[in-house]
């Protein structure tokens, strides 16, 4: 599983919108689906803010342990 899919797992799990979350990275509901869609890459600082969000570690975010 990539990241991308983790990143949509999570935010469904959550209940949330990607309008929501994009809010959480000061980025629109389009910029946070051409990240979670591939068009466009998670830049560090956001993949921490997601795993503060979520209570997850970067492994696990990232996808090297489950």
């Amino acid at each position: 599983m990539d990241y991308r899919e983790r990143m949509r797992n999570l935010r469904e799990d959550h209940d949330l919108t990607q309008a929501e979350v994009g809010r959480i990275l000061n980025k629109s509901q389009q910029g946070y689906n051409h990240i979670e869609t591939g068009r466009a890459e998670l830049k560090i600082e956001d993949l921490i803010k997601l795993c503060d969000f979520y209570g997850v570690s970067a492994d696990y975010f990232i996808g090297r342990v489950d």
